[in-house]
């Protein structure tokens, strides 16, 4: 079993309160607008990190992390990119792709929205967790976390870290 933490849109914060977070999680995942490489250096110290690099993200992030990171966690097929959109209006980039190839679960970030949803037509879940950072036009500050064990993704937790 993998215990996950799944953030987004850090904007170059990060705090005691997501990283007590962090301790708990096997694995970290970011979906992009990381911002700062002190956000990433911080959580690489305490937990292994997969993330992918997002619009507001400058070179050096860019050097760092992929646009589109797709992997195994276990028996689960993740896709992580930081715009791909959601069920039904997928990002034109990535569309071809998904309905090829869809994988288990698609994550993606941008929006500041926290959304999880079932694309039943692809049979695959969506996740977005909103945004964790204090840049942006969301109210609260979220993020998800879940465990994968095997073929199973199963206790799936909003976290509300408060108004930004």
């Amino acid at each position: 079993m993998t215990k996950i933490l799944l953030l987004s849109d850090t904007h170059s914060y990060i705090d005691e309160q997501i990283m007590k977070y962090v301790r708990l999680a096997d694995e970290v995942w970011h979906a992009g607008d990381i911002g700062d490489l002190k956000v990433t250096d911080t959580i690489k110290k305490e937990k292994p990190l997969r993330a992918v690099f997002g619009n507001i993200d400058n070179h050096e992030v860019r050097k760092e992390f992929p646009l589109h990171n797709r992997f195994l966690c276990e028996k689960i097929d993740v896709w992580i990119t930081h715009i791909g959109g959601y069920p039904g209006k997928y990002n034109f980039d990535i569309r071809e792709e998904m309905t090829k190839n869809p994988p288990k679960i698609f994550i993606c970030g941008h929006s500041h929205i926290l959304k999880v949803m079932q694309d039943k037509k692809l049979g695959l879940l969506h996740m977005n967790p909103g945004a964790i950072g204090k840049h942006g036009f969301h109210q609260v500050r979220t993020m998800l976390r879940f465990e994968i064990d095997g073929e199973k993704i199963q206790n799936l937790e909003v976290i509300e870290l408060g108004k930004k």
